[in-house]
């Protein structure tokens, strides 16, 4: 599978239509894409660059362009809810997930973050991922392959629990449902000054890890945040927000390791208004 240069055999393609609409196909030699508006020849894209337009045996239109890693996400098949781009951005960037990193993932769901840090740390880094649910790592595995075209060489996939890692890292991300029972765990294997990033859906989950990392005291204090992204429409001077927008998915939280036998300084809190 290439990434880039003329479309060739195994190659994904991601075709849109003129009202804007996606379809996924993946090139062989002689096959055959068949649309409402006719079929489309596998070998009338071969050998064309990215970025061209083909026509449907029925005159139809489409632009072909390899998809995006967002645009793979979005369309993959998913056994678990997967984390949207605008969150798996985030943690890449407040997570701190840089080229050489070693990463130890816990709860792979669907792959869809997996891709994300894989990329991020690059060839020389290590993505370790835990998840409990065979089901789940199983359509974690098929997707991470599918999307590098084959198993990345610094990625493993372990089903079990978080506990039985081994070995330091430079930065965690969890994805599960009560992640402050792993917090112990995470401590002892992340590096000082090393990144912890959570993602949990609901409030009541982010009070509670968020004291659960204060109670700890190993932790600077937590900082936590959800992402809104709403695309604008743009037609000349015809400029406003669109109708729909991508609201709450998730909560994040980072906090950073602290060295053994080091206390934080005390974080001064306001107290509510109502409150004495």
């Amino acid at each position: 599978m290439s990434v880039s240069g003329p479309f060739r055999a195994g190659d994904r393609v991601q075709l849109t239509d003129s009202k804007g609409r996606h379809y996924t196909l993946t090139l062989a030699d002689g096959g055959e894409y068949h649309t409402h508006r006719g079929g489309l020849a596998h070998d009338d894209l071969i050998g064309r660059p990215e970025g061209s337009v083909v026509t449907s045996a029925g005159g139809s239109t489409y632009l072909a362009l390899r998809p995006l890693l967002p645009d793979y996400v979005l369309s993959m098949p998913r056994g678990a809810q997967v984390i949207y781009p605008k969150d798996a951005a985030q943690i890449v960037m407040w997570g701190d997930i840089f080229p050489g990193a070693r990463v130890l993932e816990a709860g792979a769901g669907s792959g869809a973050l997996t891709c994300s840090l894989l990329r991020a740390v690059g060839p020389a880094g290590q993505v370790h991922s835990y998840e409990i649910r065979d089901d789940h790592a199983e359509h974690a595995e098929r997707n991470v392959v599918k999307f590098f075209g084959e198993k990345p060489a610094n990625w493993s996939l372990t089903v079990a629990d978080l506990a039985s890692h081994e070995g330091e890292v430079d930065r965690v991300v969890l994805d599960m449902l009560a992640p402050w029972e792993q917090l112990p765990n995470v401590a002892a294997h992340l590096v000082p000054g090393g990144v912890l990033t959570v993602y949990v859906a609901t409030v009541t989950q982010l009070s509670r890890v968020t004291e659960s990392l204060r109670e700890q005291q190993c932790w600077t204090e937590p900082e936590s945040w959800e992402t809104l992204m709403r695309p604008w429409h743009v037609v000349g001077l015809a400029v406003r927000p669109d109708h729909r927008m991508v609201a709450h998915t998730a909560f994040l939280l980072t906090a950073r390791r602290l060295a053994d036998g080091t206390v934080s300084p005390r974080v001064s809190r306001r107290p509510s208004k109502g409150k004495g």
